[in-house]
C-alpha cells in the first residue's frame, strides 16, 4: 500500500503545480473543457489521500487507494479500446499501454489486500519496508513513465 501511496502523492502533486496537460487530456477524453482549478482538486484530493496512507494508514485508506487504482486502471483500459491518450503523469497526448494497466490493477489488488489485512502507516515503519515500498513506487513509476520498448522517457501517470 505505501509504493501506491506514494505514488498518488507524487501524481496529485504533480496535477496541482501542472494542471494543463491533464486538464487537456481529461477535456480530450470527455469532449468537453476542463477548468486547471478542477483538476488541482483532483490533485489535493490525490496528494491528500496518498499522504494520508503513509502517515496514517488503516483499512479505510487502503480500500480508498484501492478504489482509486481501479479508477485508474479502467481509465486507462478504456483509453485502450478507445486509441485515446492516457493523459497520466502530466502529458496529454501519451498513448495507454498495457503496461499501464497492469501496474494500475496490481497496485488496486495490493491496495485492497492492504485494506484487508489493516495494512498500517509506511512512516514508522522499519527502514527495509520503507526501503522495499520506495523501490516498488519507482518501478511502478519507471513502467508507467515510459513509452514503449524503446525505453523513451516520457511522463505517462
Amino acid at each position: 500500500v505505501g509504493a501506491a501511496a506514494l505514488l498518488l502523492l507524487a501524481a496529485g502533486a504533480l496535477k496541482v503545480a501542472e494542471p494543463g496537460p491533464p486538464a487537456a487530456a481529461l477535456a480530450a477524453r470527455r469532449r468537453a473543457a476542463v477548468p486547471p482549478a478542477a483538476v488541482r482538486a483532483g490533485g489535493v484530493a490525490e496528494a491528500a489521500l496518498g499522504a494520508a496512507t503513509l502517515v496514517v494508514g488503516g483499512p479505510v485508506l487502503a480500500a480508498l487507494v484501492a478504489v482509486a487504482y481501479a479508477a485508474y486502471t479502467l481509465w486507462v483500459g478504456a483509453a485502450l479500446r478507445q486509441g485515446a491518450p492516457c493523459g497520466c503523469f502530466g502529458e496529454p497526448d501519451t498513448p495507454a499501454r498495457p503496461a499501464q494497466l497492469v501496474v494500475d490493477a496490481a497496485f488496486a489488488v495490493a491496495a485492497a489486500v492492504g485494506a484487508a489485512v489493516g495494512a498500517g502507516p509506511l512512516v514508522g515503519s522499519s527502514p527495509p519496508v520503507v526501503l522495499a515500498a520506495v523501490a516498488v513506487a519507482v518501478a511502478g513509476y519507471l513502467v508507467l513513465s515510459r513509452q514503449g520498448a524503446g525505453g523513451r522517457r516520457r511522463a505517462t501517470r
